[in-house]
């Protein structure tokens, strides 16, 4: 029931990505990126560029919105080289170029932001000029000196994520954690209303995890098995230092009903553990279901190739050309290491709710990276 709410209220219909670009020949398409309903976000976050363009409706019981195109460009950002720097530089402008030229949306309607990742990534290697250094050169080159580039901070785009994200109906009974790339934050609304934000945050994502993992993994032994080994002690550092204390110090427990986790490590898994669910925008997905999935991501990683998993689709309802494409997708975005970094983070966190709720299911929301545009927009509008 609840999953079934959710659905209804949110209207993620599934990611319709490069297809309707493609085809955007077509009148009916053109409509669509021509209507004033469309908006674009375009985030540099640590692992790099995410455009997203939307078709928000605006409702009595606030947006819901429709995935018109979502992709990105991995340029490891909070990496700070030059390198790095000047292909998030290009990659942001392509982005933005896509957006304006050729879907034709206008600039008003695109938002630009530094996600809090990179912002705290920044603040931790002293790199804060860098980012000032990426916003001036971007409005350098789109000839746009008074664009707007916010830098959010970590209780904004917390904020932000759980009213785009969670439909009305659950807005004050909902835990929502994002585990990004460059660090987790999320919270709840613990007095019914939204001005009243309880942020929960830690400096863990899952590509800071995989990097740190990286640092304690000698030359002389960049093997899996090492790999395995490091990445579990980073997590029960991080477990012992940050995640018990934070998720006790939220106070959740007494007051969220349900717990969802968003961002692309929860796509990612949701995707990989029911492939045959793809037209299903928030899963359920048991503690004990993600620890089987860590497993198998250590030991037998070819079993979750698109071909493998294919396999296991045995219900003819399901769009099977649909769900290997996105079982493909995943896999373009994370390798095994990240995802076993990503899975491990998760894990630690999951595990805190795992003896307080242990006959209770959590929620994935696969689409939760985009919601924060359509909190934007009508955020903007007020």
């Amino acid at each position: 029931m609840y999953q079934k709410k959710w659905k209804q209220v949110i209207l993620l219909p599934g990611l319709l990505l490069f297809n309707m670009y493609f085809v955007s020949g077509q009148n009916t398409v053109k409509f669509r990126y021509d209507n004033n309903s469309v908006f674009a976000g375009i985030e540099v976050g640590s692992k790099g560029v995410k455009l997203s363009v939307l078709d928000v409706d605006k409702t009595a019981n606030g947006n819901s919105f429709t995935i018109l195109k979502d992709t990105s460009v991995n340029t490891d950002f909070i990496s700070f080289s030059q390198a790095t720097s000047t292909a998030t530089l290009n990659g942001l402008y392509n982005l933005f170029t896509v957006a304006t030229k050729d879907m034709k949306i206008p600039s008003k309607r695109v938002f630009t932001v530094i996600s809090s990742g990179v912002k705290m990534q920044a603040d931790k290697d002293d790199k804060n000029k860098m980012i000032e250094e990426l916003v001036i050169s971007f409005r350098d080159k789109i000839k746009e000196p008074d664009r707007k580039v916010d830098i959010v901070d970590v209780t904004q785009e917390a904020r932000l994520s759980h009213l785009g994200i969670v439909p009305e109906a659950k807005r004050y009974t909902t835990f929502l954690i994002d585990i990004g790339s460059g660090n987790t934050k999320g919270g709840y609304f613990p007095n019914g209303n939204t001005k009243d934000f309880k942020l929960f945050q830690l400096n863990w994502g899952t590509k800071s995890t995989a990097n740190a993992t990286e640092k304690r993994c000698e030359e002389t032994d960049k093997t899996l098995s090492n790999f395995n080994k490091q990445m579990y002690r980073v997590l029960t550092g991080a477990e012992n230092t940050e995640i018990i204390y934070a998720v006790n110090s939220s106070g959740a427990y007494p007051l969220s009903d349900n717990i969802a986790f968003s961002g692309g490590i929860a796509w990612a898994v949701a995707t990989l553990v029911h492939p045959e669910l793809v037209n299903r925008s928030v899963i359920t997905v048991s503690f004990d279901d993600v620890l089987a999935f860590s497993e198998q991501l250590f030991k037998d990683f070819p079993a979750l190739s698109a071909d493998a998993l294919a396999k296991k689709i045995t219900d003819t309802k399901v769009d099977k050309a649909k769900a290997v494409g996105e079982i493909k997708r995943v896999h373009s975005v994370f390798d095994q290491r990240s995802l076993m970094a990503g899975t491990g983070l998760l894990i630690k966190i999951m595990r805190q709710f795992a003896s307080i709720y242990e006959s209770k299911e959590f929620y994935f929301v696969k689409n939760g990276q985009v919601g924060w545009i359509s909190a934007y927009v009508d955020q903007t509008g007020k």
